[in-house]
C-alpha cells in the first residue's frame, strides 16, 4: 500500500500524534454519536462481562480516528468497514480478548490472531517512533507466549489501530479500493480475501448500519 505516503505519515505525523489524541492529531470526523448510532451498546460499559476490556464510544472514537489518520485511510467506505469489523468482533467495544471459544493470545478490537499480533508488534517497534514498544520487548513477549504478546499491543492506543494496520500492511490495495465503493461486493471481498473469514448476515448487518450514515 502507498509506501511513500505512509513513510511521510510515520516520519512526520506519528512522532507528534501518537500520544494522547488531541487536536490537531484527532482530525478524522468519526464521532461518539456515530458509533452509538451503529452500536447503541457502546454508549456505556454497564453490565460488561469483563469491565477492564470495555471501552465506551467516547473512549474509542479519538483512537480510531487517529488510526485512520496514521494509516492514511480517509475514504468513508473504508473507514466504515474497519469500524464495522471492530464493533462486530469486540461486541460493541465490550471485549479486546477472545473469550469465546477462548484462543490464547487472540484479541485487540478486531480480534487479531496471535500470529498477526506478533507481526503487528514487530512492525510498531520498527516503524513508530515513541510507540512504547521496543524490539527487546517484542522478543521477550515472544518467548513468554501469545498472551504476553497480546498484552503488548492491546489497550485502546494500539488495540484500536490493529484493524487499520492489518488493512494497510497485510491486504492489497484493491481491497481498500473496493471498500471505498460502498458496495456489498467490496465488503464481502474484504472479509473473504483479506480477513479470511466467512460472510455472515450479522456481520453484514453492522456494515449496512454503518454505511447507512453516509458520512461521519
Amino acid at each position: 500500500m502507498r509506501l511513500k505516503a505512509l513513510f511521510v505519515i510515520f516520519s512526520v505525523a506519528v512522532p507528534l500524534c501518537m500520544g494522547t489524541p488531541v487536536p490537531p492529531c484527532n482530525i478524522a470526523p468519526l464521532t461518539t454519536s456515530d458509533i452509538t448510532t451503529i452500536a447503541p451498546g457502546s454508549a456505556n460499559c454497564t453490565g460488561a462481562p469483563y469491565p477492564v476490556e470495555c471501552a465506551t464510544a467516547s473512549d474509542a472514537a479519538p483512537w480510531i480516528n487517529l488510526a485512520f489518520h496514521v494509516f492514511d485511510i480517509h475514504a468513508f467506505g473504508t473507514q466504515a468497514a474497519l469500524l464495522s469489523l471492530m464493533l462486530y468482533e469486540s461486541g460493541s467495544l465490550k471485549y479486546n480478548i477472545n473469550h469465546y471459544p477462548g484462543v490464547p493470545g487472540q484479541g485487540t478490537r478486531n480480534m487479531q490472531s496471535p500470529a498477526f499480533n506478533l507481526k503487528y508488534a514487530r512492525w510498531l517497534a520498527a516503524n513508530i517512533m515513541n510507540s512504547g514498544i521496543s524490539p527487546q520487548q517484542v522478543d521477550e513477549a515472544e518467548e513468554e507466549g501469545p498472551v504476553q504478546m497480546l498484552a503488548l499491543v492491546n489497550g485502546e492506543r494500539w488495540g484500536s489501530a490493529s484493524a487499520a494496520w492489518f488493512l494497510a500492511t497485510q491486504c492489497n490495495e484493491e481491497i481498500s479500493q473496493g471498500l471505498a465503493t460502498l458496495t456489498e461486493e467490496g465488503w464481502n471481498t474484504y472479509l473473504t480475501d483479506c480477513i479470511a473469514t466467512t460472510v455472515t448476515e450479522d456481520r453484514t448487518a453492522i456494515w449496512k448500519r454503518t454505511i447507512a450514515l453516509g458520512e461521519w
